[in-house]
């Protein structure tokens, strides 16, 4: 299975995730011509700062399966696509309704206000994993453009057996820079030496 994996200790907040991600889902999928469209694109990914000073964490759906959002649709607007295992929004079906949202454990669904050849009206707006691009063999617009690696697309697998090898590496680097403590002799030992530094110590008074 073929996904966005998100390796949070990666970003660094430049947020060109969400820049490319709204150029993509516009009408007229251009970087300059998009800002002036009615109503304005949106991102379906958002990069929300860490608790930590210079940390941040691009948030989006994780396209569960069984899906939450799914399950409670009351319009049958949220899908699966069977090829790419990803959940759909039909804009079209929406009510706005707002249940998707509130089963939602990841926070991933907003509302706004959408175009598209139909009346502008808001509805549910989410991660749709870039299903057009990926159909035409293409890489998603947020992993496409992110220079860091903190958001990587492929075998969810592979990407989380290459995170393995990456954290074991980490590991043993950093304890390869820990500098060896001299071992510590045992009890008897130091109660000797200790007697002996006692004895000198007499003598030489």
């Amino acid at each position: 299975m073929k996904t966005v994996f998100v390796n949070p200790e990666r970003c660094i907040g430049c947020r060109q995730c969400e820049f490319a991600c709204a150029v993509e889902h516009s009408q007229s999928q251009d970087a300059v011509a998009a800002m002036f469209e009615e109503p304005a694109p949106r991102s379906r990914i958002h990069v929300a700062p860490g608790a930590a000073q210079f940390t941040s964490f691009p948030g989006k759906c994780r396209h569960c399966d069984p899906a939450p959002c799914q399950q409670v649709c009351p319009s049958g607007a949220i899908t699966r696509d069977a090829e790419w295992d990803l959940v759909l929004i039909d804009q079209k079906k929406c009510i706005t309704c707002a249940m998707c949202a509130m089963v939602c454990p990841f926070d991933a669904v907003g509302f706004h206000a959408q175009g598209k050849g139909m009346p502008t009206r808001t509805v549910a707006v989410k991660c749709d994993g870039c299903v057009a691009r990926v159909r035409r063999g293409e890489e998603p617009a947020c992993s496409e453009v992110c220079k860091v690696d903190a958001l990587v697309f492929g075998e969810l697998n592979d990407l989380v057996k290459a995170g393995r090898v990456r954290e074991a590496h980490a590991v043993l680097s950093a304890v390869a820079a820990i500098e060896p403590l001299a071992p510590r002799a045992p009890d008897n030992v130091e109660a000797w030496r200790a007697w002996g530094r006692s004895a000198t110590a007499v003598r030489e008074d």
